[in-house]
């Protein structure tokens, strides 16, 4: 078996330029002359661009190389609808297209799946799209305890017949399959051992994690995880919102690679951050930031191959007052299809930037 992803959305569009911060291009600091990330709050990475600084609990994985950041992710023709980007992106579609099936599915049209799994994907949140398609089996959970007792509560109501009528007999055939897919993934949770290091409970991100790291430790076979963090939606006053964001997720990141480390999983495991879009990257009148365009990505693991990857977006040439992308994120998806699960998809791309942010 490949590879197994775990994806990470920040709902409400991150805010790139002050999280991978160009602190010596002096437009920056014109562009956001009281938003701009403070120069001793800058953790640098080269002579360019550094970290904000709430993010130092994941330098540790930069030193280790296993930690690679890809600067000015975007699209064409950028779409600043929350609802509309991410569905562009989860879907790996243009911004003219409408796609149903997301773009995990879409990578495994016509490929073989693990052997002995009833589930491909777990989502550990409520946007299941990335992974919505015919050729995925995705079991959406957003909570260990209710879907344990949801998972106990269809053993009980066991299998049910269809009479005469075919199509009520492939519906509860699919739903027994379900029903046993979800008990039998009940039991490799509960006999999962609990996180080396323990998590803040604090956030929904600390618990989704939790979750995520018991599945990976229980040995599920699956193909991909997904986990949210919500907030990045910052209009207003966005400096305190997004530096407790920033410290929120790295703490949870910093806690799944030591726990990771510690199950012997690292090697087996790419984490992939990813935003509808990022902010404009001039603030506005409210102390915030409006929906842009272009951000960085994170991509973690025992098998990334550390770095800073593709151009930082020029501050001066902007279009439409967004930072142009440099990156196209369906280039990304192309990497991770190889790189996790063997599969050569160009995603609609005639052709896709070759990465190489994954080793083989």
């Amino acid at each position: 078996m490949g590879r197994i992803l775990l994806l990470v959305e920040l709902k409400g569009g991150n805010d790139g330029l002050n999280t991978v911060v160009p602190y010596a291009d002096p437009r920056y600091r014109e562009l956001r002359p009281g938003l701009g990330v403070a120069r001793e709050h800058i953790l640098p990475l080269d002579e360019k661009v550094g970290l904000h600084d709430k993010l130092e609990p994941l330098m540790e994985s930069w030193k280790a190389g296993d930690f690679a950041i890809l600067q000015g992710v975007g699209y064409p023709y950028p779409n600043r609808s929350h609802f509309r980007s991410i569905e562009i992106w989860d879907t790996a579609s243009n911004a003219t297209q409408t796609l149903s099936e997301g773009w995990i599915a879409q990578a495994f049209q016509g490929a073989s799946l693990p052997k002995g799994a009833a589930v491909d994907c777990i989502v550990v949140d409520a946007n299941a799209l990335p992974a919505t398609g015919p050729s995925l089996r995705t079991i959406v959970m957003q909570d260990a305890e209710s879907f344990l007792r949801q998972a106990e509560a269809m053993k009980e109501l066991g299998g049910m017949g269809g009479g005469g009528n075919p199509a009520l007999r492939h519906v509860l055939a699919v739903r027994q399959e379900i029903n046993a897919a979800s008990a039998g993934l009940s039991d490799r949770l509960r006999a999962a051992p609990a996180p080396a290091h323990a998590y803040s409970q604090d956030s929904g991100l600390g618990r989704q994690l939790d979750l995520a790291t018991r599945l990976l430790t229980a040995r599920v076979p699956v193909i991909a995880i997904k986990v949210a963090m919500g907030g990045f939606d910052t209009h207003a006053n966005q400096a305190q919102t997004h530096e407790r964001l920033l410290g929120v997720l790295a703490s949870g990141l910093a806690t799944l690679r030591k726990n990771l480390i510690a199950a012997n999983l690292w090697n087996d495991v790419v984490v992939m951050t990813y935003s509808e879009f990022g902010r404009r990257a001039r603030q506005n009148a409210s102390g915030g930031t409006d929906h842009g365009s272009a951000a960085p990505q994170f991509v973690f693991g025992g098998g990334v191959k550390g770095g800073l990857y593709g151009v930082y977006p020029s501050l001066t040439d902007l279009q439409d007052g967004d930072l142009a992308h440099t990156i196209d994120f369906r280039s990304v998806f192309a990497s991770v299809a190889q790189g996790c699960w063997g599969l050569q998809r160009d995603f609609g791309l005639r052709q896709p930037q070759r990465l190489g942010f994954l080793a083989a």
